[in-house]
Protein backbone atom coordinates (compact mmCIF):
# COMPACT_ATOMS: atom_id res chain seq x y z
CA UNK A 1 0.00 0.00 0.00
CA UNK A 2 1.23 3.51 -0.75
CA UNK A 3 -0.06 6.94 -0.16
CA UNK A 4 0.13 9.96 -2.38
CA UNK A 5 -0.84 13.73 -1.90
CA UNK A 6 -2.33 16.15 -4.21
CA UNK A 7 -2.07 19.57 -2.94
CA UNK A 8 -4.89 22.02 -4.51
CA UNK A 9 -5.20 26.01 -4.24
CA UNK A 10 -8.72 26.33 -3.80
CA UNK A 11 -11.16 24.58 -1.49
CA UNK A 12 -13.76 25.37 -4.18
CA UNK A 13 -12.12 22.92 -6.67
CA UNK A 14 -11.77 20.42 -3.92
CA UNK A 15 -15.83 20.82 -4.09
CA UNK A 16 -16.00 20.77 -7.44
CA UNK A 17 -14.50 17.27 -7.86
CA UNK A 18 -15.45 15.60 -4.82
CA UNK A 19 -19.57 16.32 -6.04
CA UNK A 20 -22.66 16.34 -4.13
CA UNK A 21 -22.30 13.54 -1.47
CA UNK A 22 -18.63 12.54 -2.85
CA UNK A 23 -20.14 11.13 -5.83
CA UNK A 24 -17.47 11.92 -8.35
CA UNK A 25 -14.62 10.50 -5.84
CA UNK A 26 -16.49 7.42 -5.34
CA UNK A 27 -16.53 6.58 -9.13
CA UNK A 28 -12.83 6.70 -9.06
CA UNK A 29 -12.30 4.73 -5.48
CA UNK A 30 -14.77 2.18 -6.98
CA UNK A 31 -12.22 1.92 -10.43
CA UNK A 32 -9.05 1.59 -9.24
CA UNK A 33 -9.89 -0.13 -5.15
CA UNK A 34 -8.27 3.33 -3.66
CA UNK A 35 -9.17 5.45 -0.60
CA UNK A 36 -9.65 9.10 -1.81
CA UNK A 37 -9.66 11.45 1.25
CA UNK A 38 -10.10 15.27 1.61
CA UNK A 39 -7.84 17.32 4.15
CA UNK A 40 -8.21 20.78 3.81
CA UNK A 41 -6.40 21.69 0.33
CA UNK A 42 -5.03 18.31 0.09
CA UNK A 43 -6.43 15.33 -1.65
CA UNK A 44 -4.75 12.42 -0.33
CA UNK A 45 -4.69 8.46 -2.11
CA UNK A 46 -4.18 5.00 -0.56
CA UNK A 47 -3.86 1.86 -2.05
CA UNK A 48 -1.65 0.11 -4.39
CA UNK A 49 0.57 1.47 -6.62
CA UNK A 50 -0.52 1.53 -9.62
CA UNK A 51 -3.82 2.18 -8.88
CA UNK A 52 -2.71 5.21 -6.37
CA UNK A 53 -0.58 6.11 -9.60
CA UNK A 54 -3.94 5.95 -12.05
CA UNK A 55 -6.40 7.65 -9.88
CA UNK A 56 -3.91 10.55 -8.91
CA UNK A 57 -3.68 11.78 -12.87
CA UNK A 58 -7.15 10.97 -13.39
CA UNK A 59 -7.91 13.41 -10.39
CA UNK A 60 -5.09 15.60 -11.57
CA UNK A 61 -6.54 15.42 -14.93
CA UNK A 62 -10.27 16.51 -13.46
CA UNK A 63 -8.95 19.17 -11.29
CA UNK A 64 -7.62 21.17 -14.53
CA UNK A 65 -11.59 20.96 -15.67
CA UNK A 66 -12.49 22.36 -12.29
CA UNK A 67 -10.34 25.00 -12.85
CA UNK A 68 -11.42 25.83 -16.25
CA UNK A 69 -14.50 26.53 -14.74
CA UNK A 70 -16.09 22.85 -16.19
CA UNK A 71 -18.88 20.90 -13.94
CA UNK A 72 -17.74 17.41 -13.35
CA UNK A 73 -19.76 14.64 -14.16
CA UNK A 74 -20.04 10.98 -14.59
CA UNK A 75 -19.42 11.14 -17.80
CA UNK A 76 -16.12 13.51 -18.43
CA UNK A 77 -14.73 11.14 -15.22
CA UNK A 78 -15.09 7.79 -17.31
CA UNK A 79 -14.20 9.83 -20.25
CA UNK A 80 -11.00 11.01 -17.97
CA UNK A 81 -10.93 7.24 -16.73
CA UNK A 82 -10.73 5.95 -20.56
CA UNK A 83 -7.80 8.45 -21.46
CA UNK A 84 -5.31 7.42 -18.33
CA UNK A 85 -6.14 3.58 -19.00
CA UNK A 86 -5.21 4.42 -22.96
CA UNK A 87 -1.88 6.57 -22.00
CA UNK A 88 -3.60 9.34 -23.66
CA UNK A 89 -4.83 11.71 -21.08
CA UNK A 90 -1.88 14.55 -22.09
CA UNK A 91 -4.01 14.90 -24.91
CA UNK A 92 -6.90 16.92 -22.67
CA UNK A 93 -5.19 19.75 -22.54
CA UNK A 94 -6.33 20.01 -25.79
CA UNK A 95 -9.93 20.64 -24.44
CA UNK A 96 -8.90 24.19 -23.06
CA UNK A 97 -10.03 27.07 -24.59
CA UNK A 98 -13.94 29.30 -24.95
CA UNK A 99 -17.17 27.85 -25.80
CA UNK A 100 -18.48 28.14 -28.63
CA UNK A 101 -21.63 29.76 -27.68
CA UNK A 102 -24.22 29.97 -24.86
CA UNK A 103 -27.25 27.82 -24.92
CA UNK A 104 -30.83 29.54 -24.08
CA UNK A 105 -30.60 28.23 -20.82
CA UNK A 106 -27.39 29.05 -20.12
CA UNK A 107 -25.02 26.26 -20.91
CA UNK A 108 -21.68 27.08 -22.60
CA UNK A 109 -21.64 24.78 -25.56
CA UNK A 110 -18.41 23.32 -25.98
CA UNK A 111 -16.23 20.43 -26.81
CA UNK A 112 -16.36 17.62 -24.31
CA UNK A 113 -14.08 15.32 -25.93
CA UNK A 114 -10.43 15.16 -27.81
CA UNK A 115 -12.35 14.17 -30.84
CA UNK A 116 -15.30 16.83 -30.33
CA UNK A 117 -11.87 19.14 -30.30
CA UNK A 118 -10.71 18.09 -33.27
CA UNK A 119 -14.46 18.35 -35.15
CA UNK A 120 -14.19 21.84 -34.00
CA UNK A 121 -11.03 22.74 -35.18
CA UNK A 122 -11.84 21.31 -38.26
CA UNK A 123 -14.93 22.87 -39.04
CA UNK A 124 -13.35 26.41 -37.78
CA UNK A 125 -10.20 25.80 -40.65
CA UNK A 126 -12.26 23.67 -43.53
CA UNK A 127 -14.80 24.60 -46.15
CA UNK A 128 -16.23 21.04 -46.38
CA UNK A 129 -16.14 19.16 -43.31
CA UNK A 130 -17.45 15.14 -42.81
CA UNK A 131 -18.61 14.19 -39.29
CA UNK A 132 -18.52 10.03 -38.96
CA UNK A 133 -19.69 8.19 -35.99
CA UNK A 134 -21.67 6.16 -33.35
CA UNK A 135 -25.01 8.14 -32.16
CA UNK A 136 -24.38 10.60 -28.74
CA UNK A 137 -21.09 11.75 -30.00
CA UNK A 138 -22.01 15.56 -30.71
CA UNK A 139 -21.75 15.31 -34.63
CA UNK A 140 -24.79 17.08 -35.51
CA UNK A 141 -25.22 19.30 -32.00
CA UNK A 142 -21.45 20.74 -32.67
CA UNK A 143 -22.27 21.67 -36.23
CA UNK A 144 -25.24 23.37 -34.96
CA UNK A 145 -23.48 25.35 -32.48
CA UNK A 146 -20.67 26.27 -34.65
CA UNK A 147 -23.46 27.37 -37.62
CA UNK A 148 -25.11 29.72 -34.74
CA UNK A 149 -21.93 31.13 -33.83
CA UNK A 150 -21.27 31.82 -37.48
CA UNK A 151 -24.44 33.37 -37.77
CA UNK A 152 -24.55 35.73 -34.59
CA UNK A 153 -20.96 37.28 -36.03
CA UNK A 154 -22.04 37.74 -39.29
CA UNK A 155 -19.70 35.49 -41.18
CA UNK A 156 -22.88 33.61 -43.31
CA UNK A 157 -26.22 35.10 -43.48
CA UNK A 158 -27.92 31.93 -43.57
CA UNK A 159 -27.51 28.71 -42.30
CA UNK A 160 -29.15 25.72 -44.29
CA UNK A 161 -30.33 22.15 -42.51
CA UNK A 162 -30.68 19.46 -44.32
CA UNK A 163 -31.18 15.72 -44.21
CA UNK A 164 -32.58 12.64 -46.38
CA UNK A 165 -36.43 11.84 -45.92
CA UNK A 166 -35.67 7.98 -46.46
CA UNK A 167 -39.42 7.04 -46.05
CA UNK A 168 -40.27 9.52 -48.48
CA UNK A 169 -43.12 7.63 -50.93
CA UNK A 170 -45.58 5.96 -49.39
CA UNK A 171 -45.05 5.67 -45.76
CA UNK A 172 -44.58 9.65 -46.20
CA UNK A 173 -47.81 9.81 -48.11
CA UNK A 174 -49.75 8.60 -45.36
CA UNK A 175 -48.80 11.09 -42.76
CA UNK A 176 -51.19 13.95 -42.01
CA UNK A 177 -50.97 17.41 -43.08
CA UNK A 178 -48.74 19.33 -46.13
CA UNK A 179 -45.51 18.16 -47.84
CA UNK A 180 -43.67 20.33 -44.56
CA UNK A 181 -45.94 18.44 -41.94
CA UNK A 182 -44.78 15.42 -43.55
CA UNK A 183 -41.31 16.31 -43.47
CA UNK A 184 -40.96 17.63 -40.32
CA UNK A 185 -40.49 14.69 -38.09
CA UNK A 186 -37.21 13.97 -40.05
CA UNK A 187 -36.21 16.78 -39.38
CA UNK A 188 -36.87 17.60 -35.55
CA UNK A 189 -33.33 16.87 -33.94
CA UNK A 190 -32.38 20.02 -36.22
CA UNK A 191 -35.06 21.80 -34.55
CA UNK A 192 -34.01 20.81 -31.87
CA UNK A 193 -30.99 21.91 -31.58
CA UNK A 194 -31.70 25.23 -33.12
CA UNK A 195 -34.49 25.86 -30.59
CA UNK A 196 -31.89 24.94 -27.60
CA UNK A 197 -29.36 27.82 -28.81
CA UNK A 198 -31.75 30.29 -30.62
CA UNK A 199 -34.97 29.92 -28.38
CA UNK A 200 -38.17 29.28 -29.89
CA UNK A 201 -38.75 33.28 -31.02
CA UNK A 202 -35.65 34.22 -32.08
CA UNK A 203 -35.69 30.54 -33.94
CA UNK A 204 -38.76 31.06 -35.75
CA UNK A 205 -38.38 35.34 -36.18
CA UNK A 206 -35.27 34.09 -38.58
CA UNK A 207 -37.14 31.53 -40.36
CA UNK A 208 -39.78 34.33 -41.32
CA UNK A 209 -37.02 36.04 -42.70
CA UNK A 210 -35.31 33.51 -44.13
CA UNK A 211 -32.01 33.33 -42.57
CA UNK A 212 -32.55 29.71 -41.26
CA UNK A 213 -33.96 26.91 -43.45
CA UNK A 214 -34.63 23.56 -42.30
CA UNK A 215 -35.45 21.29 -45.43
CA UNK A 216 -35.35 18.15 -46.74
CA UNK A 217 -32.11 17.16 -49.20
CA UNK A 218 -34.46 16.97 -52.00
CA UNK A 219 -35.31 20.82 -51.55
CA UNK A 220 -31.25 21.63 -52.35
CA UNK A 221 -31.56 20.62 -56.01
CA UNK A 222 -30.66 23.39 -58.46
CA UNK A 223 -29.31 25.90 -56.14
CA UNK A 224 -25.92 26.91 -55.33
CA UNK A 225 -26.04 28.22 -51.71
CA UNK A 226 -23.75 31.35 -51.27
CA UNK A 227 -23.11 33.06 -47.68
CA UNK A 228 -24.34 30.22 -46.13
CA UNK A 229 -23.19 27.63 -43.60
CA UNK A 230 -24.97 23.88 -44.43
CA UNK A 231 -25.32 21.38 -42.36
CA UNK A 232 -26.24 18.22 -43.81
CA UNK A 233 -27.29 15.67 -40.90
CA UNK A 234 -28.31 11.68 -41.40
CA UNK A 235 -26.09 11.73 -44.37
CA UNK A 236 -25.25 7.79 -44.64
CA UNK A 237 -28.91 7.43 -46.06
CA UNK A 238 -27.92 9.98 -48.85
CA UNK A 239 -27.20 7.88 -51.99
CA UNK A 240 -24.23 8.59 -54.58
CA UNK A 241 -26.33 10.78 -56.63
CA UNK A 242 -28.00 12.92 -53.51
CA UNK A 243 -24.31 13.49 -52.17
CA UNK A 244 -22.81 14.30 -55.77
CA UNK A 245 -25.76 16.68 -55.93
CA UNK A 246 -25.31 17.89 -52.21
CA UNK A 247 -21.85 18.89 -52.48
CA UNK A 248 -22.15 20.26 -55.74
CA UNK A 249 -23.98 23.36 -54.04
CA UNK A 250 -21.50 24.74 -52.36
CA UNK A 251 -21.18 28.45 -53.26
CA UNK A 252 -18.84 31.30 -52.29
CA UNK A 253 -18.24 32.08 -48.66
CA UNK A 254 -19.89 28.88 -47.66
CA UNK A 255 -19.40 26.32 -45.43
CA UNK A 256 -20.56 22.56 -45.52
CA UNK A 257 -20.58 20.11 -42.67
CA UNK A 258 -21.82 16.73 -43.39
CA UNK A 259 -22.89 13.98 -40.41
CA UNK A 260 -23.52 10.52 -40.68
CA UNK A 261 -23.15 6.79 -38.91
CA UNK A 262 -22.06 4.37 -41.24
CA UNK A 263 -23.25 1.64 -38.91
CA UNK A 264 -27.18 2.96 -39.37
CA UNK A 265 -27.39 2.94 -42.50
CA UNK A 266 -31.33 2.66 -43.62
CA UNK A 267 -31.21 2.29 -47.46
CA UNK A 268 -31.81 -1.00 -49.30
CA UNK A 269 -28.50 -1.51 -50.08
CA UNK A 270 -26.25 -0.59 -47.56
CA UNK A 271 -23.17 -0.63 -49.60
CA UNK A 272 -24.42 2.34 -51.84
CA UNK A 273 -24.47 5.06 -48.91
CA UNK A 274 -23.29 8.17 -50.54
CA UNK A 275 -21.40 9.15 -47.47
CA UNK A 276 -19.55 5.96 -47.67
CA UNK A 277 -18.56 6.32 -51.31
CA UNK A 278 -17.83 10.35 -50.91
CA UNK A 279 -14.94 10.00 -47.77
CA UNK A 280 -13.47 7.43 -50.15
CA UNK A 281 -13.52 9.81 -53.19
CA UNK A 282 -12.43 13.02 -51.17
CA UNK A 283 -10.47 11.71 -48.63
CA UNK A 284 -7.30 13.99 -50.68
CA UNK A 285 -9.03 16.96 -51.60
CA UNK A 286 -7.18 19.84 -49.42
CA UNK A 287 -10.08 21.92 -47.71
CA UNK A 288 -12.29 18.84 -46.67
CA UNK A 289 -11.51 17.36 -43.41
CA UNK A 290 -12.97 13.73 -42.44
CA UNK A 291 -13.52 13.28 -38.81
CA UNK A 292 -14.01 10.06 -37.15
CA UNK A 293 -15.86 9.98 -33.83
CA UNK A 294 -15.49 6.43 -31.45
CA UNK A 295 -17.41 5.44 -28.65
CA UNK A 296 -15.13 7.40 -26.84
CA UNK A 297 -16.75 10.29 -28.05
CA UNK A 298 -20.55 9.75 -27.13
CA UNK A 299 -21.78 12.42 -24.71
CA UNK A 300 -24.94 10.78 -23.23
CA UNK A 301 -25.67 8.11 -20.58
CA UNK A 302 -23.18 5.88 -20.19
CA UNK A 303 -24.90 2.53 -21.23
CA UNK A 304 -25.02 4.13 -24.99
CA UNK A 305 -21.30 3.85 -24.69
CA UNK A 306 -21.45 0.13 -23.33
CA UNK A 307 -24.82 -0.92 -26.22
CA UNK A 308 -22.31 0.72 -29.09
CA UNK A 309 -19.38 -1.47 -27.86
CA UNK A 310 -22.11 -4.92 -27.29
CA UNK A 311 -22.72 -4.22 -31.24
CA UNK A 312 -19.39 -3.68 -32.16
CA UNK A 313 -18.28 -6.24 -30.92
CA UNK A 314 -21.01 -8.76 -32.03
CA UNK A 315 -20.25 -7.52 -35.61
CA UNK A 316 -16.62 -8.64 -34.98
CA UNK A 317 -17.60 -12.01 -34.37
CA UNK A 318 -20.11 -12.24 -37.24
CA UNK A 319 -17.13 -11.49 -39.89
CA UNK A 320 -15.11 -14.29 -37.67
CA UNK A 321 -17.90 -16.53 -38.71
CA UNK A 322 -18.37 -16.02 -42.29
Amino acid sequence: MVEKIINVDKMEHVLGLFGNYDENINLIQRKYNVVILSRGGDIKITGPEENVYKASLVIEQLLKLVEKGDTISEQSIRYVISMVEDGTHEDMQKLSGDGICVSVSGKIIKPKTVGQKQYVDSIKNNTVVFGIGPAGTGKTYLAVAMAVKAFKAHDVSKIILTRPAVEAGEKLGFLPGDLQNKVDPYLRPLYDALFDMLGAESFQKQMERGCIEVAPLAYMRGRTLDDSFIILDEAQNTTHEQMKMFLTRLGFNSKMVITGDVTQIDLPDSRKSGLIQATRVLKEIDDISINHFTEKDVVRHKLVQDIIKAYEKSNEEGKKKI
